[in-house]
């Protein structure tokens, strides 16, 4: 099998994450319920992750980095507690199901937001952005890497103009988190949501919400919390502010497993890897007559995953005889980003989506460049 599905989920995992998914299963009690050893280790573990993934994405408030269940919880757990009826928000044509349902939702009580569009390349515009912020405006959402095109989009410089605007800024990290760097205190990005599952090599079942000095969010759920029991209210200070119930502890364990195989590598290191491989990727499937591949002209300007059609076909049908006749793990469709899709103008069938990690050698994108090639060949 040639796995070529990472912008879904990453596969394989670091064999430390198997192995730290599996010991703290088997050593731990619930954390912060109870004194015991157990608990302790458990609770000792947690903190120990939340510690260096603060130190990954570069902000100086462990307990104000969030342990959620992917980057879907973590994005509604930003948005919905930050905004408040009469508020005005700004995103773009490019974003995931997790933000447009989430404002749709929100639209109906009270909150407005206005969509900015991209160029022909996934690219968006930072005066675009700009000109749609309004005095009601409180937040920016933007997708870092787009799921559908790849396009980098410019971070630092919209998280600049939301500074000079008084407007937070809150990031979208699923595709990028793991494959470019990120310093949230020095890019000035006040919120930041990832899965845990994808460029970060963690298990199923996690993500991160990652908050600034200067944010405060009420609580979306509210619940056991193992400190101030007595109290009726969520406890008011972070993380148990917004981390209600017992976590996942083997999960984020698997999660810090995942970022330490990261520092142990060089995110440096995993970045070239997967732009070579990227740019090998995009070379060679262009260069098949019937194939139409999206996103911007430049590898450098791209990042972990492109996607592509072909003339005739189906995605849906590439997809299944990429899987079916040649080994090759793939997506097609929509991937859950119709806006994305729109502005491709692909909709409503989508694309072909082929996304890389670590894991992926030269030869089997060669291989999969050739097998696009027979399929494209075949006709229909």
């Amino acid at each position: 099998m040639i796995y070529l599905d990472n912008a879904a989920t990453s596969f394989p995992k670091p064999e430390g994450v198997y192995r730290a998914v599996d010991e703290v299963t088997r050593c731990t009690g619930n954390p912060g319920r109870a004194g015991h050893a157990l608990a302790r280790r458990a609770e000792a573990e947690i903190e120990g992750v939340r510690v260096r993934a603060a130190r990954f994405f570069g902000t100086r408030w462990p307990e104000r980095v969030i342990f959620t269940l992917n980057a879907t919880d973590a994005l509604n757990m930003a948005i919905k507690g930050f905004l408040q009826a009469g508020d005005h928000v700004v995103t773009t044509s490019l974003e995931h199901n997790s933000v447009s349902r989430p404002l749709a939702a929100l639209a109906r009580r009270g909150i407005s937001f206005a969509k900015v569009g991209c160029d022909t390349e996934g690219r968006v515009d930072v005066e675009s952005l700009k000109a749609a912020v309004m005095p009601r405006t409180r937040l920016v959402v933007l997708t870092w890497v787009s799921n559908v095109w790849g396009t980098v989009q410019p971070v630092e410089a919209v998280a600049e103009m939301c500074r000079r605007h008084g407007v937070k800024l809150l990031v979208d990290a699923a595709q990028a988190a793991g494959h470019v760097r990120i310093d949230m205190q020095a890019m000035g990005i006040d919120m930041l949501a990832c899965s845990g599952h994808k460029g970060l090599l963690g298990p199923p079942g996690t993500g991160l919400l990652v908050l600034g000095a200067d944010v405060d969010l009420l609580p979306w759920r509210e619940g056991g919390t193992g400190v101030v029991s007595h109290q009726v209210s969520q406890p008011d200070f972070y993380p148990q502010r917004l981390e209600s119930g017992t976590p996942n502890t083997a999960g984020i364990a698997g999660l810090g497993a995942g970022i330490d195989f990261l520092n142990q590598v060089g995110l440096p290191e995993v970045i070239g890897h997967e732009s070579c491989l990227l740019g090998a990727l995009r070379e060679g499937l262009a260069a098949i007559p019937s194939v139409r591949v999206y996103g911007p002209a430049r590898a450098a300007d791209q990042t972990s995953l492109l996607s592509f059609n072909v003339e005739g076909w189906d995605p849906m049908e590439v997809a299944a005889v990429l899987d079916q006749s040649f080994g090759i793990s793939c997506r097609a469709g929509l991937h859950c980003a119709p806006w994305a899709h729109q502005a491709l103008g692909t909709y409503p069938t989508g694309t072909v989506r082929f996304s890389v990690g670590y894991f992926n050698t030269a030869g089997e994108i060669e291989q999969a460049i050739q097998a696009v090639r027979a399929l494209a060949g075949a006709g229909r």
